[in-house]
């Protein structure tokens, strides 16, 4: 039977045991396959159910069969972080892309990579910034007959992971997750070497060194992440006036930010070589006074 709440503690505030041991054995998971746990996972590890179906369709994008090979996914994740200037996307997977095999020479810039994936930029740019400009034009061009053409299939699976990869480089920024915490906080660790005599993770890996290290490493994933959650209980005692006042303050400084002010803060290069027209951005398809595309409305 579960223990009684704490006075002024809801029962269901507290995580229970069968999560949080569900919770640790996806952690375990992860770091005996992939030998880290990254910082993304770490946050959305304060949700397990989302963070498995997360997972899954990481693995489903990256690593099971599909018409692009393993370095192409890589890179076009690449293409699609840098687009959004999110440094610490563009960093796990260019680790990711060289650990499959991807040739370095690509990672210089998109001038160095195959003229294939070079021609996915125009649509990775829109899709990014202005995806109502998108036309069947721009996909009859990727699709037309010749050396550098894409199959329907291809395409499909690289729009996928184009707009899969926007959505997280948007979910990076919003928790505050940068490529300097993942290097500091501990979270992960490095993946075994090629070389080494070590075997592939199984089932019974789970009692050797790998798995006792691994189990280490969850216990200090599960404090941190028992941290994040007490401070999150602390933060639901703020009343509804306080939590408008906060959105109002939050609103009118968001307002004062002047679009010089943001487009002073350049990127750092590493990203920026990924990158074709890097002042193309958003703009309101709404305005004024200017005539605009077609737009759909819905109830």
């Amino acid at each position: 039977a579960r223990s009684p709440s704490p006075p002024g503690c809801p029962s269901w505030q507290i995580p229970q045991q069968g999560a949080e041991g569900s919770l640790r054995q996806l952690l375990v998971e992860a770091l005996v396959s992939a030998g880290r746990v990254d910082s993304v996972s770490m946050v959305m590890g304060l949700h397990p159910q989302y963070l498995s179906s997360f997972w899954k369709t990481q693995r489903l994008l990256l690593r099971m069969d599909g018409p692009l090979p393993y370095h192409k996914r890589h890179y076009i994740a690449i293409m699609a972080a840098a687009r959004h200037q999110c440094t610490y996307l563009v960093s796990l997977h260019t680790e990711e892309f060289l650990q499959v095999g991807g040739n370095p020479a690509w990672l210089q810039g998109l001038h160095c990579a195959p003229p294939k994936l070079r021609n996915l930029n125009e649509i990775n740019k829109l899709l990014a910034h202005r995806p109502w400009l998108i036309t069947k034009e721009h996909i009859e061009a990727l699709l037309k007959p010749g050396e550098d053409s894409w199959s329907l299939a291809e395409l499909v699976q690289a729009l996928v992971l184009l707009t899969h990869y926007h959505s997280l480089a948007s979910f990076v920024f919003g928790c505050g997750i940068s490529p300097k915490e993942e290097q500091d906080g501990g979270q992960g660790c490095q993946p075994p070497s090629p070389h080494s005599n070590s075997s592939p993770a199984s089932d019974d890996s789970m009692e050797g060194a790998g798995g006792r290290d691994a189990m280490r490493e969850v216990e200090v994933l599960m404090e941190r992440m028992k941290l994040l959650q007490e401070s999150q209980l602390e933060e639901e005692g703020i009343t509804q006036e306080e939590l408008e006042t906060r959105f109002e303050l939050e609103k009118t400084e968001s307002l004062l930010v002047a679009p010089s002010e943001v487009a002073e803060q350049c990127p750092r290069s590493s990203v920026l070589c990924f990158v074709e027209d890097p002042e193309f951005g958003y703009k309101d398809f709404t305005r004024r006074g200017e005539q605009a595309p077609p737009t759909f409305r819905a109830q």
